[in-house]
Protein backbone atom coordinates (compact mmCIF):
# COMPACT_ATOMS: atom_id res chain seq x y z
CA UNK A 1 0.00 0.00 0.00
CA UNK A 2 3.09 2.54 0.84
CA UNK A 3 4.20 2.12 -2.99
CA UNK A 4 0.59 3.03 -4.44
CA UNK A 5 0.09 5.75 -2.19
CA UNK A 6 3.84 7.07 -3.42
CA UNK A 7 2.99 6.28 -6.77
CA UNK A 8 -0.72 8.18 -6.69
CA UNK A 9 1.04 11.26 -5.52
CA UNK A 10 3.71 11.04 -8.13
CA UNK A 11 0.90 10.45 -10.82
CA UNK A 12 -0.87 14.22 -8.75
CA UNK A 13 2.78 16.63 -8.83
CA UNK A 14 2.93 15.12 -12.51
CA UNK A 15 -0.48 16.43 -13.15
CA UNK A 16 0.15 19.46 -11.82
CA UNK A 17 3.45 20.00 -14.11
CA UNK A 18 1.37 19.38 -16.96
CA UNK A 19 -0.99 22.02 -16.14
CA UNK A 20 1.26 24.79 -15.11
CA UNK A 21 2.67 24.23 -18.50
CA UNK A 22 -0.94 24.63 -20.14
CA UNK A 23 -1.33 21.15 -22.04
CA UNK A 24 -2.40 17.49 -21.07
CA UNK A 25 -4.30 14.72 -22.66
CA UNK A 26 -7.40 12.91 -21.50
CA UNK A 27 -7.14 9.33 -22.48
CA UNK A 28 -10.57 7.05 -22.40
CA UNK A 29 -9.64 3.38 -23.19
CA UNK A 30 -12.81 1.88 -23.82
CA UNK A 31 -13.91 -1.87 -25.35
CA UNK A 32 -15.69 0.06 -28.62
CA UNK A 33 -13.79 3.18 -29.17
CA UNK A 34 -10.43 4.38 -27.87
CA UNK A 35 -10.80 8.17 -27.26
CA UNK A 36 -8.70 11.00 -26.97
CA UNK A 37 -8.92 14.78 -25.77
CA UNK A 38 -6.33 17.55 -25.72
CA UNK A 39 -6.93 20.41 -22.91
CA UNK A 40 -5.57 23.62 -22.69
CA UNK A 41 -5.16 25.57 -19.22
CA UNK A 42 -4.54 28.89 -20.75
CA UNK A 43 -6.63 30.62 -17.44
CA UNK A 44 -9.31 31.71 -19.08
CA UNK A 45 -11.49 33.84 -17.11
CA UNK A 46 -15.11 34.69 -17.42
CA UNK A 47 -16.07 38.65 -17.74
CA UNK A 48 -15.09 40.43 -14.77
CA UNK A 49 -13.09 38.26 -13.29
CA UNK A 50 -16.29 35.86 -11.42
CA UNK A 51 -16.59 32.94 -12.43
CA UNK A 52 -20.42 32.22 -13.73
CA UNK A 53 -23.47 30.00 -11.92
CA UNK A 54 -24.65 27.15 -14.16
CA UNK A 55 -23.59 24.15 -16.49
CA UNK A 56 -20.24 26.08 -16.99
CA UNK A 57 -19.76 26.95 -13.37
CA UNK A 58 -16.08 26.31 -12.73
CA UNK A 59 -15.02 24.98 -16.21
CA UNK A 60 -13.46 28.07 -17.65
CA UNK A 61 -9.83 27.15 -16.43
CA UNK A 62 -9.79 24.89 -19.24
CA UNK A 63 -10.22 24.39 -23.14
CA UNK A 64 -10.61 21.65 -25.88
CA UNK A 65 -7.90 22.19 -28.86
CA UNK A 66 -7.89 18.57 -29.74
CA UNK A 67 -10.26 15.48 -30.27
CA UNK A 68 -9.81 12.48 -31.96
CA UNK A 69 -11.41 8.55 -32.01
CA UNK A 70 -10.04 5.45 -33.14
CA UNK A 71 -11.83 1.68 -33.23
CA UNK A 72 -10.65 -0.03 -29.73
CA UNK A 73 -8.35 -2.81 -30.44
CA UNK A 74 -6.57 -5.50 -28.16
CA UNK A 75 -9.55 -4.37 -24.98
CA UNK A 76 -12.42 -6.64 -23.87
CA UNK A 77 -14.27 -6.10 -21.06
CA UNK A 78 -12.62 -2.82 -20.50
CA UNK A 79 -9.25 -4.51 -19.70
CA UNK A 80 -6.19 -4.89 -22.11
CA UNK A 81 -5.82 -8.06 -23.64
CA UNK A 82 -3.84 -7.15 -26.87
CA UNK A 83 -1.05 -4.77 -25.82
CA UNK A 84 0.88 -4.90 -29.45
CA UNK A 85 -3.09 -4.14 -30.57
CA UNK A 86 -4.00 -1.87 -27.72
CA UNK A 87 -0.52 0.27 -28.27
CA UNK A 88 -1.67 1.16 -32.43
CA UNK A 89 -5.08 2.26 -31.30
CA UNK A 90 -3.76 4.27 -28.42
CA UNK A 91 -1.01 5.95 -30.31
CA UNK A 92 -3.30 6.36 -33.25
CA UNK A 93 -5.97 8.19 -31.37
CA UNK A 94 -3.05 10.71 -29.83
CA UNK A 95 -1.57 11.43 -32.61
CA UNK A 96 -4.65 12.30 -33.83
CA UNK A 97 -6.08 14.65 -31.66
CA UNK A 98 -2.33 15.98 -31.62
CA UNK A 99 -2.18 16.67 -35.20
CA UNK A 100 -5.87 18.64 -34.81
CA UNK A 101 -4.36 20.50 -31.40
CA UNK A 102 -1.18 21.63 -33.28
CA UNK A 103 0.76 20.56 -29.93
CA UNK A 104 2.96 17.94 -28.55
CA UNK A 105 1.26 15.99 -25.74
CA UNK A 106 3.67 14.07 -22.94
CA UNK A 107 1.38 13.85 -20.16
CA UNK A 108 -2.24 11.73 -19.89
CA UNK A 109 -4.88 10.92 -17.58
CA UNK A 110 -6.40 7.74 -18.55
CA UNK A 111 -9.94 5.96 -17.29
CA UNK A 112 -11.17 2.34 -17.92
CA UNK A 113 -13.82 0.22 -16.64
CA UNK A 114 -12.51 -3.28 -16.38
CA UNK A 115 -10.84 -4.33 -13.27
CA UNK A 116 -14.11 -5.85 -11.22
CA UNK A 117 -14.13 -2.77 -8.84
CA UNK A 118 -14.84 -3.44 -5.38
CA UNK A 119 -16.29 -0.25 -2.85
CA UNK A 120 -15.29 -0.15 0.63
CA UNK A 121 -16.72 2.14 3.21
CA UNK A 122 -14.17 3.16 5.64
CA UNK A 123 -14.42 5.56 8.85
CA UNK A 124 -12.06 6.49 12.01
CA UNK A 125 -11.71 9.42 14.54
CA UNK A 126 -9.24 10.96 16.52
CA UNK A 127 -9.01 13.70 18.83
CA UNK A 128 -7.93 16.68 17.81
CA UNK A 129 -4.51 18.59 19.00
CA UNK A 130 -5.67 22.00 19.19
CA UNK A 131 -9.15 23.15 19.21
CA UNK A 132 -8.85 23.97 15.49
CA UNK A 133 -8.75 21.00 12.74
CA UNK A 134 -5.50 21.32 10.40
CA UNK A 135 -4.82 19.73 7.25
CA UNK A 136 -1.84 17.46 9.82
CA UNK A 137 -5.88 16.27 11.82
CA UNK A 138 -7.22 14.92 8.04
CA UNK A 139 -4.13 13.51 7.93
CA UNK A 140 -4.49 11.72 11.14
CA UNK A 141 -8.05 10.53 10.75
CA UNK A 142 -7.41 9.02 7.49
CA UNK A 143 -4.42 7.00 8.37
CA UNK A 144 -7.04 5.77 11.44
CA UNK A 145 -9.17 4.78 8.92
CA UNK A 146 -9.46 0.74 9.32
CA UNK A 147 -7.60 -0.57 6.12
CA UNK A 148 -9.93 -3.53 4.96
CA UNK A 149 -8.21 -6.92 3.11
CA UNK A 150 -9.39 -5.87 0.14
CA UNK A 151 -7.21 -9.02 -1.26
CA UNK A 152 -4.35 -10.43 -3.14
CA UNK A 153 -3.86 -8.89 -6.58
CA UNK A 154 -5.54 -5.87 -5.86
CA UNK A 155 -4.74 -2.12 -5.87
CA UNK A 156 -6.39 1.27 -4.48
CA UNK A 157 -7.70 3.58 -7.53
CA UNK A 158 -9.78 6.11 -5.43
CA UNK A 159 -9.80 7.11 -1.92
CA UNK A 160 -11.94 9.80 -0.98
CA UNK A 161 -13.18 11.22 2.11
CA UNK A 162 -16.86 12.01 1.59
CA UNK A 163 -17.92 13.02 5.32
CA UNK A 164 -16.58 14.50 8.07
CA UNK A 165 -17.93 15.36 11.72
CA UNK A 166 -16.85 17.84 14.40
CA UNK A 167 -18.08 17.05 17.50
CA UNK A 168 -21.89 16.32 16.72
CA UNK A 169 -22.11 18.45 13.62
CA UNK A 170 -21.64 16.23 10.70
CA UNK A 171 -21.99 16.67 7.38
CA UNK A 172 -18.98 18.70 6.67
CA UNK A 173 -17.51 19.11 3.73
CA UNK A 174 -13.91 20.92 5.01
CA UNK A 175 -13.30 20.86 8.60
CA UNK A 176 -9.90 22.94 7.96
CA UNK A 177 -10.11 25.96 10.44
CA UNK A 178 -12.99 24.61 12.41
CA UNK A 179 -12.91 24.36 15.90
CA UNK A 180 -13.87 21.24 17.98
CA UNK A 181 -12.42 18.19 20.18
CA UNK A 182 -13.14 15.13 17.91
CA UNK A 183 -12.86 14.81 14.36
CA UNK A 184 -14.42 11.70 12.48
CA UNK A 185 -14.12 10.84 8.71
CA UNK A 186 -16.05 8.27 6.75
CA UNK A 187 -13.97 7.18 3.54
CA UNK A 188 -15.04 5.65 0.49
CA UNK A 189 -12.49 3.04 -1.01
CA UNK A 190 -12.64 1.60 -4.32
CA UNK A 191 -10.14 -1.53 -5.51
CA UNK A 192 -9.78 -3.23 -8.85
CA UNK A 193 -7.63 -5.46 -9.94
CA UNK A 194 -3.87 -4.81 -9.97
CA UNK A 195 -3.24 -6.66 -13.08
CA UNK A 196 -5.35 -4.18 -15.26
CA UNK A 197 -3.70 -1.27 -13.92
CA UNK A 198 -0.43 -2.92 -14.84
CA UNK A 199 -1.55 -3.62 -18.02
CA UNK A 200 -2.81 0.30 -18.70
CA UNK A 201 0.05 1.40 -17.20
CA UNK A 202 2.91 -0.88 -19.29
CA UNK A 203 0.52 0.16 -22.44
CA UNK A 204 0.72 4.02 -21.97
CA UNK A 205 4.36 4.09 -21.19
CA UNK A 206 4.82 1.92 -24.82
CA UNK A 207 3.35 4.81 -26.17
CA UNK A 208 6.07 7.12 -24.97
CA UNK A 209 3.47 8.75 -23.12
CA UNK A 210 3.53 9.78 -18.74
CA UNK A 211 0.19 8.62 -16.98
CA UNK A 212 -0.53 11.87 -14.62
CA UNK A 213 -3.63 10.13 -13.59
CA UNK A 214 -6.03 7.03 -13.41
CA UNK A 215 -9.65 6.89 -12.76
CA UNK A 216 -13.13 4.86 -12.94
CA UNK A 217 -14.75 5.25 -16.59
CA UNK A 218 -18.00 4.58 -14.32
CA UNK A 219 -16.93 7.81 -11.62
CA UNK A 220 -15.85 9.71 -14.38
CA UNK A 221 -19.36 9.04 -16.49
CA UNK A 222 -21.29 10.06 -13.76
CA UNK A 223 -19.26 13.55 -12.82
CA UNK A 224 -20.44 14.85 -16.23
CA UNK A 225 -23.98 12.57 -16.90
CA UNK A 226 -25.24 13.92 -13.40
CA UNK A 227 -26.81 17.48 -12.65
CA UNK A 228 -25.41 19.02 -9.33
CA UNK A 229 -28.84 18.38 -7.43
CA UNK A 230 -28.84 14.51 -8.58
CA UNK A 231 -24.96 14.20 -7.56
CA UNK A 232 -25.95 16.39 -4.02
CA UNK A 233 -29.56 14.11 -3.67
CA UNK A 234 -28.43 10.72 -4.79
CA UNK A 235 -28.22 9.18 -8.52
CA UNK A 236 -26.91 6.48 -9.92
CA UNK A 237 -25.30 6.83 -13.39
CA UNK A 238 -25.21 3.53 -15.65
CA UNK A 239 -22.60 3.96 -18.25
CA UNK A 240 -23.16 1.52 -20.75
CA UNK A 241 -20.36 1.19 -22.67
CA UNK A 242 -19.23 -1.28 -25.48
CA UNK A 243 -17.33 -4.58 -23.26
CA UNK A 244 -18.86 -3.42 -20.09
CA UNK A 245 -21.24 -1.75 -18.18
CA UNK A 246 -20.45 0.59 -15.83
CA UNK A 247 -22.50 1.47 -12.36
CA UNK A 248 -21.30 4.63 -10.15
CA UNK A 249 -23.90 6.06 -6.86
CA UNK A 250 -23.21 9.96 -6.08
CA UNK A 251 -24.54 11.49 -2.79
CA UNK A 252 -23.41 15.09 -1.19
CA UNK A 253 -21.57 15.28 -5.06
CA UNK A 254 -19.24 12.53 -3.87
CA UNK A 255 -18.86 8.61 -5.37
CA UNK A 256 -20.12 6.70 -2.59
CA UNK A 257 -20.49 3.01 -4.84
CA UNK A 258 -18.76 1.71 -7.81
CA UNK A 259 -19.17 -1.70 -9.46
CA UNK A 260 -19.17 -3.05 -13.69
CA UNK A 261 -21.38 -5.28 -15.30
CA UNK A 262 -19.10 -7.48 -17.76
CA UNK A 263 -21.56 -7.02 -19.95
CA UNK A 264 -22.33 -4.35 -22.94
CA UNK A 265 -23.35 -3.11 -26.69
CA UNK A 266 -20.74 -5.20 -27.65
CA UNK A 267 -22.66 -8.96 -26.73
CA UNK A 268 -25.79 -7.12 -28.30
CA UNK A 269 -24.34 -6.80 -31.15
CA UNK A 270 -22.78 -10.59 -30.91
CA UNK A 271 -26.00 -12.03 -30.17
CA UNK A 272 -27.69 -10.02 -33.50
CA UNK A 273 -24.65 -11.83 -35.46
CA UNK A 274 -24.83 -15.19 -34.34
CA UNK A 275 -28.79 -15.28 -34.20
CA UNK A 276 -29.21 -14.05 -37.62
CA UNK A 277 -25.96 -15.44 -38.99
CA UNK A 278 -24.74 -11.48 -40.45
CA UNK A 279 -21.01 -10.90 -39.73
CA UNK A 280 -20.52 -8.11 -37.20
CA UNK A 281 -20.48 -6.15 -39.45
CA UNK A 282 -23.85 -6.42 -40.69
CA UNK A 283 -25.17 -6.80 -37.05
CA UNK A 284 -23.95 -3.45 -36.08
CA UNK A 285 -25.51 -1.37 -38.56
CA UNK A 286 -28.58 -3.12 -38.21
CA UNK A 287 -28.69 -2.04 -34.18
CA UNK A 288 -28.39 0.75 -35.01
CA UNK A 289 -30.40 1.64 -37.43
CA UNK A 290 -33.15 -0.72 -36.56
CA UNK A 291 -32.61 -1.82 -33.08
CA UNK A 292 -34.94 -1.23 -30.29
CA UNK A 293 -36.50 -3.51 -27.11
CA UNK A 294 -40.07 -3.00 -27.23
CA UNK A 295 -41.93 -4.52 -30.47
CA UNK A 296 -45.33 -2.67 -31.21
CA UNK A 297 -47.91 -3.97 -33.90
CA UNK A 298 -46.29 -1.79 -36.83
CA UNK A 299 -43.12 -3.88 -36.13
CA UNK A 300 -44.23 -7.30 -37.76
CA UNK A 301 -44.82 -5.21 -41.29
CA UNK A 302 -41.66 -3.21 -41.24
CA UNK A 303 -38.99 -5.34 -42.96
CA UNK A 304 -34.94 -5.25 -42.91
CA UNK A 305 -33.09 -6.36 -45.73
CA UNK A 306 -29.66 -7.94 -44.26
CA UNK A 307 -28.01 -7.46 -47.59
CA UNK A 308 -24.63 -9.22 -47.93
CA UNK A 309 -22.38 -9.86 -50.64
CA UNK A 310 -21.59 -13.78 -50.11
CA UNK A 311 -22.96 -14.20 -53.75
CA UNK A 312 -25.57 -16.78 -53.07
CA UNK A 313 -28.52 -15.35 -53.97
CA UNK A 314 -31.40 -16.29 -51.32
CA UNK A 315 -28.82 -15.41 -48.43
CA UNK A 316 -28.05 -12.15 -49.23
CA UNK A 317 -31.69 -11.32 -50.34
CA UNK A 318 -32.60 -12.21 -46.78
CA UNK A 319 -35.32 -9.89 -44.94
CA UNK A 320 -36.59 -10.64 -41.87
CA UNK A 321 -39.14 -8.36 -39.43
CA UNK A 322 -38.02 -5.32 -36.66
CA UNK A 323 -40.00 -8.03 -34.51
CA UNK A 324 -37.81 -10.54 -35.15
CA UNK A 325 -34.34 -8.38 -34.34
CA UNK A 326 -36.10 -6.99 -31.38
CA UNK A 327 -36.75 -10.35 -30.00
CA UNK A 328 -32.96 -11.08 -30.38
CA UNK A 329 -31.90 -7.72 -28.44
CA UNK A 330 -34.44 -7.63 -25.35
CA UNK A 331 -32.89 -10.65 -23.67
CA UNK A 332 -29.64 -9.10 -23.52
CA UNK A 333 -30.77 -5.87 -22.51
CA UNK A 334 -32.50 -7.67 -19.82
CA UNK A 335 -29.91 -9.64 -18.62
CA UNK A 336 -27.54 -6.47 -18.58
CA UNK A 337 -30.52 -4.11 -16.80
CA UNK A 338 -31.17 -7.14 -13.82
CA UNK A 339 -27.17 -7.50 -12.95
CA UNK A 340 -27.40 -3.59 -12.59
CA UNK A 341 -30.60 -4.11 -10.10
CA UNK A 342 -28.68 -6.65 -7.89
CA UNK A 343 -25.85 -4.44 -7.77
CA UNK A 344 -28.06 -1.38 -6.72
CA UNK A 345 -29.76 -3.70 -4.56
CA UNK A 346 -26.25 -4.33 -2.90
CA UNK A 347 -25.55 -1.09 -2.80
CA UNK A 348 -28.28 0.12 -0.91
CA UNK A 349 -29.88 2.54 -3.42
CA UNK A 350 -33.31 2.32 -2.38
CA UNK A 351 -32.45 4.16 0.72
CA UNK A 352 -31.11 7.34 -0.98
CA UNK A 353 -33.31 10.32 -0.78
CA UNK A 354 -33.83 10.82 -4.69
CA UNK A 355 -33.31 7.34 -6.22
CA UNK A 356 -32.49 8.90 -10.19
CA UNK A 357 -31.60 6.72 -12.64
CA UNK A 358 -29.12 8.42 -15.61
CA UNK A 359 -28.57 6.24 -18.45
CA UNK A 360 -25.20 6.84 -20.78
CA UNK A 361 -22.94 5.93 -22.64
CA UNK A 362 -23.13 4.47 -26.48
CA UNK A 363 -24.88 1.92 -25.55
CA UNK A 364 -28.04 3.39 -23.90
CA UNK A 365 -28.79 4.54 -27.39
CA UNK A 366 -31.33 1.92 -27.83
CA UNK A 367 -35.07 2.90 -28.30
CA UNK A 368 -37.52 2.54 -25.65
CA UNK A 369 -34.48 1.69 -23.40
CA UNK A 370 -35.72 3.98 -20.50
CA UNK A 371 -38.92 2.40 -20.34
CA UNK A 372 -37.61 -0.91 -20.08
CA UNK A 373 -35.35 0.37 -17.49
CA UNK A 374 -37.51 1.77 -15.94
CA UNK A 375 -39.57 -1.16 -15.34
CA UNK A 376 -36.83 -3.19 -14.42
CA UNK A 377 -34.99 -1.10 -11.65
CA UNK A 378 -38.15 0.67 -10.90
CA UNK A 379 -36.80 4.17 -10.19
CA UNK A 380 -37.11 7.23 -12.45
CA UNK A 381 -34.85 7.01 -15.48
CA UNK A 382 -33.77 9.40 -17.65
CA UNK A 383 -30.86 9.58 -20.65
CA UNK A 384 -27.94 11.62 -20.03
CA UNK A 385 -25.16 13.59 -22.23
CA UNK A 386 -22.12 15.01 -21.01
CA UNK A 387 -22.07 18.74 -19.75
CA UNK A 388 -20.60 21.20 -22.95
CA UNK A 389 -17.61 21.95 -21.87
CA UNK A 390 -15.74 24.74 -23.90
CA UNK A 391 -14.24 23.77 -26.80
CA UNK A 392 -15.59 20.43 -27.45
CA UNK A 393 -16.62 18.98 -30.97
CA UNK A 394 -20.37 18.05 -31.86
CA UNK A 395 -19.45 14.82 -32.37
CA UNK A 396 -17.90 14.31 -29.13
CA UNK A 397 -21.14 15.50 -27.60
CA UNK A 398 -23.10 12.26 -27.63
CA UNK A 399 -23.58 9.69 -24.54
CA UNK A 400 -20.99 7.41 -25.50
CA UNK A 401 -18.53 10.38 -24.60
CA UNK A 402 -19.32 11.26 -20.98
CA UNK A 403 -17.10 9.28 -19.51
CA UNK A 404 -13.68 11.84 -21.22
CA UNK A 405 -15.62 14.68 -20.74
CA UNK A 406 -16.10 13.29 -16.97
CA UNK A 407 -12.76 12.50 -17.11
CA UNK A 408 -11.47 16.57 -18.41
CA UNK A 409 -13.57 17.23 -15.06
CA UNK A 410 -11.73 14.86 -13.01
CA UNK A 411 -8.29 16.93 -14.14
CA UNK A 412 -9.13 20.01 -14.03
CA UNK A 413 -11.10 19.82 -10.42
CA UNK A 414 -10.16 16.97 -8.59
CA UNK A 415 -11.88 15.85 -5.42
CA UNK A 416 -9.67 15.24 -2.68
CA UNK A 417 -8.02 11.69 -2.00
CA UNK A 418 -5.93 9.58 0.63
CA UNK A 419 -3.20 10.47 -1.28
CA UNK A 420 -3.18 14.36 -1.36
CA UNK A 421 -2.24 14.85 2.42
CA UNK A 422 0.77 13.80 4.13
CA UNK A 423 -0.08 11.05 5.92
CA UNK A 424 3.04 9.31 7.76
CA UNK A 425 4.52 6.17 5.97
CA UNK A 426 5.01 4.45 9.85
CA UNK A 427 0.70 4.10 10.03
CA UNK A 428 0.71 1.57 7.24
CA UNK A 429 1.85 -1.32 9.77
CA UNK A 430 0.59 0.27 12.37
CA UNK A 431 -2.53 -0.86 11.04
CA UNK A 432 -1.72 -4.10 9.91
CA UNK A 433 -0.39 -4.87 13.51
CA UNK A 434 -3.80 -3.50 14.93
CA UNK A 435 -5.34 -5.97 12.91
CA UNK A 436 -2.99 -9.09 14.19
CA UNK A 437 -3.31 -7.99 17.75
CA UNK A 438 -7.36 -7.95 17.48
CA UNK A 439 -7.19 -11.51 15.71
CA UNK A 440 -4.92 -12.45 18.25
CA UNK A 441 -7.24 -11.35 21.04
CA UNK A 442 -10.42 -12.57 19.29
CA UNK A 443 -8.80 -16.09 18.96
CA UNK A 444 -6.55 -16.65 22.35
Amino acid sequence: MTDLYQAQRAMRRMRKQAMDRGVIAILDVGSSKIACLVLRFDGIRPVGGVEQIGALAGQSRFRVIGAATTRSRGVRFGEIHGMHEAERAIRTAVQAAQKMAQVRVDHVIACFSGGEPRSYGLDGQVELADSMATEADIARVLSACEMPDIGPGREVLHAQPVNFALDHRSGLVDPRGQTGNRLACDMHLLSVDAGAIQNLVQCVKRCDLELAGLASSAYAAGLSALVEDEQELGAACIDMGGGATGLSIFIKKHLIYADSVRMGGEHVTSDISKGLHVPVATAERIKTLHGGVVATGVDDREMIDLGGDSGDYERDTRRISRTELIGIMRPRVEEILEEVRVRLDVAGFDHLPSRQIVLTGAGSQIPGLDGLAARILGQQVRFGRPLRIQGLPQSATGPGFAASVGLCLFAAHPQDEWWDFDIPAERYPVRSLKRAVRWFRENW
